[in-house]
């Protein structure tokens, strides 16, 4: 493996507890706000010193507190872009990425700009490298950053919210720049984010964090396709969640919803249940109902349909999603919807 996070830190009333390890792929760490997704990559920089456990990086040690080890951040060849990039403002975009250089020994000043100047060219940052950070845009400035990072030559990449000080149009396409600098890479990266679309496009697996701990770890099609808990349910965009009932091994109530349903799996100790807004549709044998139209959403490009079972008026409304071509031709005071077993997500808290 070439990083494997075990470490514990504790502030406060908030204490990190993770471990996790991952190989020349693209692993993101999954979470709201203040889960620790963030002082993770701080302790694996070197940033922040954790209270115990072990950190390697490509075989290497670089954190063990019980053999007191702990490298400083220059010395574990990590590349960390920072949230608002870090840029040094009194410095040119060139002497910036020539800073990434400065371990460098064994060139002089003049291979250091040549070096940097190759890597303006790389990240289209050319005709810009006499300017100042203030002076060119966010896409630009962490354009900069990458390069500086990159020049240095890591050993593994850490990515901390890479897009969250960018205005929404540019999203999008930074996003698939940040692509091709991981596809180009070729080692480790690790992501931290907390929007699930960006998460999916670009990882490889992903660790759902959770007040400190990884909750789910999987491939990213494993965590979205069964997040087997609430919390990494919520988190991959699933709206429809209900605490259940469970009747036997494969029937259960939706008690929010007033609804029994059949499912595909054995229902276990699982005590909730999630329906992705487009995996209820109109046809089925099972766990198919007559549903009141309670609100219908536009979108850009869909509608949300929030839909009461027609027996329980009293019920919470539960979301369909659907194009609104399909809409337009089956709308209706009441609609029949059917949820086919195999999509119900089964979840622990």
């Amino acid at each position: 493996m070439s990083v494997s996070v075990d470490i514990r830190k504790s502030f406060g009333d908030f204490t990190l507890d993770v471990r996790f390890e991952a190989g020349q792929e693209t692993l993101s760490l999954l979470g709201d706000s203040g889960c620790g997704k963030s002082m993770t990559l701080r302790c694996i920089a070197g940033v922040i010193r954790p209270d115990e456990g072990v950190i390697t990086i490509n075989g290497r040690t670089v954190f063990d507190s019980s053999r007191k080890i702990n490298l400083k951040p220059q010395q574990r060849r990590v590349g960390y872009l920072f949230q608002n990039y870090a840029l040094f403002p009194n410095m040119t975009i060139v002497e910036n990425i020539m800073a990434g250089l400065e371990r460098r020994k064994d060139i002089n000043k003049k291979e250091r700009r040549e070096l940097a100047m190759r890597y303006v060219d790389q990240f289209k940052l050319g005709g810009m490298e006499d300017r100042y950070p203030s002076e060119i845009s966010g896409g630009q400035q962490q354009r900069t950053a990458l390069a500086r990072i990159l020049v240095s030559d890591p050993q593994i990449l850490l990515l901390d919210e890479p897009f969250s000080a960018l205005d929404s149009h540019l999203r999008f396409r930074m996003e698939q720049e940040v692509r091709e600098v991981i596809q180009s890479f070729g080692k480790t990266v690790i992501l931290v984010s907390h929007d699930r679309d960006e998460v999916f496009r670009l990882s490889d697996k992903i660790a759902v964090m959770d007040q400190g701990n990884v909750d789910v770890f999987g491939t990213k099609h494993e965590v979205f396709a069964d997040p087997q808990t609430r919390n990494a349910c919520i988190l991959t965009g699933c709206k429809n969640i209900s605490p259940i009932r469970k009747l036997d091994d494969y029937h259960l109530v939706a008690t929010d919803w007033n609804m029994e349903l059949e499912t595909a799996r054995p229902i276990g100790d699982a005590s909730y249940i999630g329906i992705r807004h487009h995996d209820t549709n109109g046809e089925g044998e099972v766990n198919t109902y007559l549903c009141d139209v309670d609100n219908v959403i536009e979108n850009p490009f869909s509608y949300t349909v929030l839909l009461r079972l027609a027996s329980q008026p009293g019920s919470a409304a539960f979301g369909w999603e659907l194009d609104k071509q399909l809409w337009h031709k089956v709308q209706s005071e009441q609609i029949e919807i059917h949820v086919p077993p195999e999509s119900i997500l089964l979840l622990k808290e």
